[in-house]
């Protein structure tokens, strides 16, 4: 029953990040029992072929000590992704446990909350910029001097 729940609530979360972000999500998880369950987006296939294009790049960028920012711009969001696909993919095994889901979850939930935040940024930055826009006209003076 609690694998069941947890598995429940990492397809919801895989499901409401790939809504929100419009990104291309992939969820494999095994259960105790051996039994496969998967979520895609897309197409599995498609997801993992392009996690094996992108994988050594993205490996070299954190082995190579690059620095990261906490700007959290969409490439970083897309790094993230990536890091937990890759996690995805290689804890995701018959030996699968509940600590292992949790973490799993964790990520996705962290992901989701950050990609939340930036929509929400991103629509009161367009709202500032409609109204801005209209409210820089009428200023008068004070663009020459």
């Amino acid at each position: 029953v609690r694998f069941s729940k947890r598995r429940a609530g990492l397809f919801k979360k895989a499901f409401e990040l790939a809504i929100l972000c419009d990104a291309e999500v992939a969820l494999l998880v095994f259960s105790p029992a051996g039994k496969l369950y998967e979520y895609a987006s897309s197409s599995i296939e498609g997801t993992y072929d392009r996690y094996q294009q992108f994988a050594g790049a993205v490996r070299n960028k954190y082995r190579g000590g690059a620095s990261t920012s906490n700007n959290e711009d969409p490439s970083d969001i897309q790094s993230r992704l990536r890091e937990i696909t890759a996690w995805s993919l290689h804890n995701n095994t018959d030996e699968a446990d509940a600590s292992n889901l949790e973490k799993l979850e964790k990520l996705l939930t962290d992901a989701l909350r950050i990609t939340e935040s930036k929509k929400t940024l991103a629509k009161q930055n367009s709202n500032r910029s409609a109204t801005g826009e209209n409210s820089n006209g009428p200023t008068g003076e004070g663009g020459n001097t």
